[in-house]
């Protein structure tokens, strides 16, 4: 016997941005649902190698919601500066005290929100958790979204959310298709002990070769991120703990001494994806599955979550409008986030590409650029606000 579930909306992929979707709209009177197919993670004992950059206008979004709250504050680093090294001793620097701020970014773990995440979830009397649960067909048509999943349910939704991530399902079922820009770079991530404080200071040095970020942790530890080639990055994973940690003390120049690993490396495919709809019928898409940005800026989830508070937003706002999935609304939504998504993906893609190029004119622009910058206290703090979205 198959049984019908019928909902205002149905969101796919209980990660970060997901999930933040659905804690968000916890009091707006709408039935939701939330299919995931993992079990959610525990939040790690050790330090999770996977960490995010959380822009000011993010931890609003979560504090609104009540998932702030839920994170241990010890496990939390503000970044209260950020100094950018470029490859000739230019040098960029950005404070939080520059713009009256007490902080341009809070560095916290991956399981951690997750975790507090379905923390607040599991407490949410308008939705309805389906995990692990897979999803086998979905059907858009003018009235509703139909969602069958491989244990013999259906739901019928006014609205599905494609939250999936990069290689989104949802996505391929609505015929959303481009051509991902592959950056033939991996992000090499691990976490490091630091002889030397860090200060609250998230350090950045952009190499011919690669892009190097070290991000401060709770106590003397930092968190690494290194976009580098795949011939690299293959060695880079191939190091014995000691040679790995000599060779980012070096390409760090020594700023924080001497390094000991924490959690062993890995490396991720880095890719842009640019699409030209992020809507269809009775479907938004927000998150990865909506777009793939460098993480040289650490705005990518800071984007998705943008998306999901643009669309909480007019789903909250929408007013007489009883029809979540109205075509009118998702065209809003698709018109109010593609200027941020496409002028986040040109930032960091021209800034991959003048920096990992070794032409002589492009090496002087660049680094003159950098100093230029550095003097312009106007256009600091005009980036400045900008990230802190």
């Amino acid at each position: 016997m198959i049984a019908f579930m019928n909902f205002d909306v149905v969101i796919i992929g209980g990660g970060l941005v997901g999930s933040s979707l659905a804690a968000s709209l916890g009091s707006s009177g709408l039935s939701l649902a939330l299919v995931e197919s993992q079990t959610p993670p525990e939040p790690a004992a050790e330090w999770d190698g996977r960490i995010y950059a959380i822009s000011p206008g993010s931890r609003s979004y979560l504090e609104q919601s009540g998932v702030w709250s839920l994170l241990d504050p010890a496990r939390i680093a503000p970044v209260e500066a950020m100094r950018v090294f470029g490859d000739t001793g230019a040098e960029l620097e950005f404070s939080a005290y520059q713009i009256g701020k007490a902080e341009l970014a809070c560095i916290l773990e991956n399981r951690a929100l997750q975790h507090a995440l379905w923390q607040k979830l599991q407490q949410q009397e308008n939705l309805t958790l389906l995990h692990p649960a897979s999803c086998v067909a979905l059907r858009l048509d003018g009235d509703a979204a139909e969602l069958e999943l491989g244990d013999g349910r259906t739901l019928n939704a006014k609205l599905v959310v494609g939250a999936d991530g990069r290689d989104s399902w949802v996505r391929d079922q609505a015929d959303i298709t481009a051509a991902p820009l592959d950056y033939r770079q991996f992000g090499v991530v691990a976490n490091f002990g630091c002889e030397l404080p860090h200060r609250g200071i998230a350090y950045q040095w952009f190499q011919p070769d690669g892009i190097l970020a070290l991000l401060p942790l709770p106590g003397n530890r930092v968190s690494m991120v290194w976009s580098v080639g795949p011939e690299k990055s293959a060695a880079l994973l191939a190091l014995d703990q000691d040679e790995l940690c000599a060779q980012i003390e070096a390409a760090s120049q020594y700023t924080l001494g001497k390094l000991s690993i924490i959690t062993a490396p890995a490396a991720f495919p880095l890719r842009m994806l640019t699409l030209q709809h992020i809507v269809a019928r009775r479907l938004a898409l927000i998150g990865d599955a909506a777009h793939n940005i460098h993480p040289l800026a650490g705005q990518g989830v800071n984007t998705g979550f943008r998306d999901a508070r643009q669309l909480a937003t007019l789903l909250l706002e929408r007013g007489a409008q009883n029809d979540c999935g109205d075509a009118n609304l998702l065209r809003r939504y698709e018109r109010k986030r593609k200027e941020d998504i496409y002028s986040m993906q040109a930032t960091t893609y021209g800034l991959k590409y003048l920096f990992n190029n070794d032409t002589p004119v492009l090496r002087t622009l660049r680094n003159f650029g950098l100093s230029a910058t550095n003097r312009l206290t106007p256009l600091k703090k005009m980036l400045m606000q900008h990230a802190l979205n």
